[in-house]
């Protein structure tokens, strides 16, 4: 019968694999340090910048559709990932050794939920914009009741995902198989979750090139059978411009870290893992600041709500009163582009 030792502290752990021990023990202890207060720097900005596009998307009308709706999700789950940072700052380094094998699953799992829900986030939306665009329409016509439950689906996938290793998926009981990046953790796991979500990213990105290839053969069809003006096929694309940079940006920040937990979990032992942990952890958490910024940035309208809020604190009036005009003046373009979709859908079923 296998041993198991979940009565152990994580240092018993850390010392099977020799990763606490000597001078690389203080420089890893440096680069915690040094790494986790740039990080909790970032958290803060995280934390207010995607609360805004919560508020915006909340608070505002014209965003109450599916695509903004799961865009807010995604800046939850942004949000999760800071608090999730702030609570491994505080059970890192030195502490992370007195923590009990439960306490160190916690800590872990908060982790992978920010990572899986924000990655099962853009694969929801992947979809919303792949049967949106196909039927020719800016908006899908889910109900609210539908994309509520795609949420918490959303959010229950990401915690099943975080609590297999806790469910048994681990190498308590077969100390031979722990990594290092997670000592209780199987090296089988680290190589199933890289792979797994490395597909997810795979399916993601051919996702939006079938979309591209499709908008692109629409857009010339149009061109060659209307006279009509070529903005009408720029509404969809700015949305879909608008994801594809989210998607580039999250494949740039997490594709590191991924790589990283494969190499592990294959132990690579030539590869010094450790070394690299906190720098592709930090690279991760800047993706979460990232978007906000992105999503103001490519869509006009959502950084015109973000003014009009942060002037509302300042009482600047006058400002106020330009932005709800040119807010009006884009949602009359919205429903201008609406007619032009469906006329331009008509006239390609029909034919020239």
């Amino acid at each position: 019968m296998a041993t198991c030792y979940y009565n152990e502290t994580m240092l018993f752990f850390y010392n099977l694999n020799g990763n606490m021990s000597g001078s690389e023990d203080n420089i890893f202890e440096k680069t915690y340090y040094v790494g986790l207060g740039f990080g909790i720097l970032c958290c803060l900005f995280i934390f207010l910048c995607n609360a805004m596009i919560i508020i915006a998307v909340a608070r505002n009308r014209r965003f109450h559709f599916p695509f903004y709706y799961l865009l807010a999700n995604l800046a939850a789950a942004d949000i999760f990932a800071s608090l999730a940072y702030v609570f491994l700052m505080f059970h890192t380094g030195h502490v992370s050794r007195t923590l009990t094998v439960h306490q160190y699953f916690l800590r872990e799992a908060l982790l992978n939920v920010s990572f899986c829900a924000s990655l099962y986030s853009l694969l929801v939306i992947a979809v919303e914009r792949y049967f949106s665009v196909m039927k020719m329409r800016l908006h899908s016509n889910l109900s609210e009741r539908r994309v509520t439950c795609l949420v918490l689906a959303i959010w229950g996938t990401a915690i099943f995902m975080a609590a297999i290793p806790n469910m048994g998926w681990n190498c308590i009981c077969n100390i031979s198989a722990c990594s290092s990046l997670a000592p209780i953790y199987s090296r089988s796991f680290l190589i199933f979750w890289a792979l797994f979500n490395l597909c997810t990213f795979f399916i993601i990105v051919m996702m939006y090139l079938r979309i591209y290839i499709y908008v692109r053969k629409k857009t010339l069809n149009l061109m060659s059978h209307t006279t009509g003006s070529i903005k009408r096929g720029k509404m969809p694309m700015k949305l879909i411009k608008t994801i594809v940079t989210v998607l580039g940006a999250f494949i740039f920040c997490w594709t590191p870290g991924l790589i990283v937990v494969l190499l592990d979990g294959i132990r690579c032992t030539s590869c010094n893992v450790l070394t690299v942990k906190i720098w592709v952890l930090l690279l991760a958490l800047t993706n979460s600041l990232m978007n906000p910024i992105i999503y103001s940035y490519k869509d006009p309208e959502m950084w015109h709500v973000i003014k009009q809020m942060l002037f509302l604190g300042c009482g600047d009036k006058v400002e106020m009163d330009q932005v709800t005009l040119k807010s009006t003046s884009n949602r009359h373009s919205v429903v201008s582009e609406h007619t032009d979709l469906g006329a331009d859908r008509h006239q390609l079923q029909s034919g020239p």
